[in-house]
């Protein structure tokens, strides 16, 4: 069984349908490691989507635990609560995020959205003691630490190298073997609908700033 793993689509309804068109014909399942909702403002028909997929497990991130009350906005930085209140005030079905999973496995690996609350990145030192899937940094990588596989499909809807790079991985359940992938989509259209809910220029900025790998 092939299974496309994602994480981290923020509400960016542009690069989700992108990365379910590259996806669509080869995978039998997929798995979602969280945040599919906040910063963007299609948080609804994200979730629509999301949940419609074949095989679809989707697991809680900490966006989620935002969205429902169960973290405290104020523990974040401010422009993080300026996209929320902006992306929160698009948002209309509670009951599609509560009582997710925090974990699942799949193929000898533990699915989790993070490890203990930290954002792990490709050179992050830290011990593990089972093979792991991880979103949460926006990074895509697949390293060994402690002589375990530690992989991050990277994010489909806010990539933190090339805001135009929908990041995800396919995983082979029969052999365990992953394959990371990327391809570009038109973040400008994401930026526009942004604008058009009146979203604050330092959130438009936040984007249009990024680096592009098709520039």
């Amino acid at each position: 069984m092939r299974v496309a793993v994602f994480s981290d689509v923020h509400g960016n309804l542009v690069a989700l349908e992108r990365f379910i068109d590259a996806t669509r014909h080869e995978a039998d399942a997929y798995l979602c490691l969280g945040d599919v909702v906040d910063y963007g403002p299609w948080n609804d028909e994200c979730l629509e989507l999301v949940l419609q997929l074949p095989g679809i497990v989707s697991i809680e991130g900490n966006h989620e635990r935002l969205f429902l009350g169960d973290d405290s906005l104020a523990d974040e930085i401010p422009l993080v609560q300026m996209f929320f209140r902006c992306s929160f005030a698009c948002f209309s079905h509670p009951e599609r995020i509560d009582g997710l999973p925090k974990q699942t496995c799949i193929a000898g690996f533990r699915a989790v959205h993070t490890i203990g609350g930290r954002t792990v990145y490709p050179d992050t030192e830290i011990s593990i003691a089972e093979n792991l899937l991880i979103g949460h940094s926006h990074h895509q990588f697949q390293r060994r630490c402690s002589g375990h596989t530690l992989v991050n499909p990277g994010s489909v809807g806010q990539n933190r190298k090339w805001i135009d790079v929908i990041a995800f991985a396919v995983l082979d359940t029969d052999t365990a073997n992953m394959e990371l992938r990327s391809l570009t989509y038109p973040v400008d259209q994401f930026i526009s609908e942004m604008k058009a809910r009146r979203y604050p220029q330092a959130c438009l900025d936040y984007y249009a700033a990024k680096p592009r790998r098709g520039a």
